[in-house]
């Protein structure tokens, strides 16, 4: 029976550099985020909702603008919320298509968002990555040219890292690729042997 492995971690924790970790030990890693922004370019039904939403200027070109959409929702929970409501039940469904076409023993969902959706029940276990916080602002930085003011608007709608370690059954430290590969392995193993 196929495991699915709940993969999290806050802004800049190295969820990315960890999902493909995994995927050189031929995992099947599912992004949801790209998976999700895909989605709002693509499904009719995404469009009109978002549209309904933000407006006219929800979209440039038939592209979704994310800039702007990013703007909104992070000083807005109400809208943030809205807009999950829309767009999680899609990338749901899209991702249990997806797992109905992978062979391995496990899979991965790489999802930023699973103990904030109180998601956990749906994983067979949860990863959390994280690592020192002034360490992820910068990343953030460097990755997405934010402002530190921005990436701090990120971070406060998500759950803080303590609470994220306490309730996964894995946690990465992710500072040192050498010893987060080495955390990759052992966890990887351990999981080998569960479904085993």
């Amino acid at each position: 029976m196929l495991k699915v492995i709940g993969l999290t971690g806050g802004i800049g924790s190295g969820k990315s550099t960890v999902a493909r970790m995994f995927e050189l030990l031929n995992v099947p890693v599912y992004y949801a985020d790209s998976e999700a922004k895909k989605l709002m370019n693509g499904a009719e039904i995404l469009k009109i909702g978002i549209t309904q939403l933000f407006g006219e200027k929800a979209y440039i070109n038939n592209e979704l603008n994310r800039g702007y959409i990013a703007d909104t929702v992070f000083k807005d929970k109400e809208k943030l919320q809205a807009l999950n409501a829309l767009v999680h039940p899609e990338v749901r469904k899209h991702f249990l298509e997806w797992i109905d076409s992978q062979k391995a023993p496990y899979v991965i969902q790489e999802n930023p968002l699973i103990f904030e959706k109180n998601d956990q029940h749906l994983f067979d276990r949860v990863i959390t990555v994280t690592a020192d916080k002034e360490v992820r602002i910068q990343r953030v930085i460097d990755r997405d040219g934010l402002t530190a003011e921005q990436v701090y608007d990120r971070m406060a709608n998500q759950l803080d890292d303590t609470s994220k370690t306490e309730l996964a059954d894995f946690v990465i430290y992710n500072e040192n690729l050498e010893h987060t590969k080495t955390q990759v392995d052992d966890i990887h193993q351990q999981l080998h042997k569960l479904i085993s």
